[in-house]
């Protein structure tokens, strides 16, 4: 059972007028200039499995300057059997995504059937950002294990939009009519506890794993810790949202709910991204990454597409040779990885000792 990429066809997207690129091989190393189009040709593949960029919240800031609308074509193998995901973005600012020209009625539908796992230069904000990055990873992670999940928490944001909405309109004397608010309190409980129940049972799995995958890359003692932290492990969310409907009347959002969880790394006692080095950081990141993969390949039964921007540019040689022998010993992943330094490149990936396709912009 397998995952590979075929070929791409790329139309009026971001800096391509119009390109194919055919794989021959399941290492592929993307070399350019600054500017060539290598991080585009991922973001590219990375609309072929979630419908949507890794990079732009919009999709009209992905359409070539000038033009409108773009088209993605990939052909792919999926456990031997020929598949073709199109998606496309028309004039009017409509997408569409088709697979093997069955048009989805909710996007939503495809995340999990193409599973990936991306590795990017601004993705070291999963460990020193805020806890909407490590949310979004729980999220992207787990919505492509679990549809129903997907589901709870599509419907959990929508109605904790509608729920600060009508806050704000209280303020706004649109009328005190909290019998709404009952109702949206109830919706928000019956999907918050999937959410939360789910998050739970899951990352007491993933989180040990991290932290072991940690501990082979920085080849070091040292005592992380990665810890689930969300208010439903205290109280639940119909409880909660009872004990702070007044101060959510007055700062007019939602101040309780699994919209407000984390991922707390600690290293000792300590927070791990106020005392953690540079290489520490980068190793937690790479952990929790290689994690992610073990976690789609043992539920999945086949190895997620792995796509790594420029890598090269943020890591030491040792640290490049270590990651590299990690996820190319798996001869079931589909490698993209992208540099500006060919040699470099071409360098790194043929001391691995598998066959590699080199493409250069």
């Amino acid at each position: 059972m397998s995952l590979s990429l075929q070929s791409i066809s790329l139309f009026q997207f971001k800096n391509y007028d119009f390109e194919h690129y055919s794989f021959s091989n399941r290492i592929v190393g993307i070399c350019g200039r600054n500017g060539a189009g290598k991080t585009n040709l991922l973001d590219a593949i990375h609309y072929l499995c979630f419908t949507k960029s890794y990079f732009h919240r919009s999709d009209a800031s992905n359409v070539r300057h000038g033009q409108q609308g773009f088209r993605i074509e990939g052909h792919l193998t999926l456990n031997g059997k020929a598949e073709k995901a199109v998606c496309i973005l028309r004039e009017t600012g409509k997408k569409e995504f088709t697979l093997n020209d069955e048009p989805y009625s909710r996007f939503s539908k495809h995340i999990g059937h193409y599973p990936c796992v991306v590795i990017a230069p601004d993705d070291v904000e999963l460990i020193i950002g805020g806890s909407e990055e490590r949310r979004k990873f729980v999220d992207t992670l787990l919505s492509q294990l679990d549809p129903a999940y997907l589901q709870a928490l599509i419907h959990y944001n929508k109605i904790l939009q509608q729920r600060n909405s009508f806050l704000r309109s209280l303020n706004e004397g649109f009328g005190r009519d909290l019998s709404v608010l009952d109702i949206l309190d109830e919706q928000l409980v019956k999907e918050g506890r999937i959410v939360f129940a789910t998050r739970a049972a899951f990352l007491r799995t993933f989180l040990p794993l991290a932290a072991q995958r940690y501990s082979e890359i920085s080849q070091q003692e040292e005592p992380v810790d990665l810890v689930y932290d969300s208010e439903l492990h205290q109280a639940d969310l119909a409880s909660l949202l009872r004990i702070t409907r007044q101060k959510d009347m007055v700062v007019q959002r939602t101040s309780a709910g699994i919209h407000r969880d984390d991922l707390v790394f600690q290293l000792g006692a300590q927070t791990f991204k106020s005392i953690a080095s540079q290489g520490q950081r980068k190793s937690l990141l790479f952990a929790l990454k290689l994690a992610e993969m073990d976690i789609l390949k043992k539920e999945k039964g086949f190895s997620p597409l792995l796509l790594l921007d420029d890598v090269f540019e943020k890591l030491d040689e040792e640290r490049i040779t270590n990651l590299l022998a990690s996820v190319c010993s798996d001869q079931d992943t589909q490698i993209f990885i992208t540099d500006t330094n060919c040699k470099r490149l071409e360098g790194s990936l043929h001391s691995i000792g598998q066959p590699v396709q080199i493409i250069a912009l």
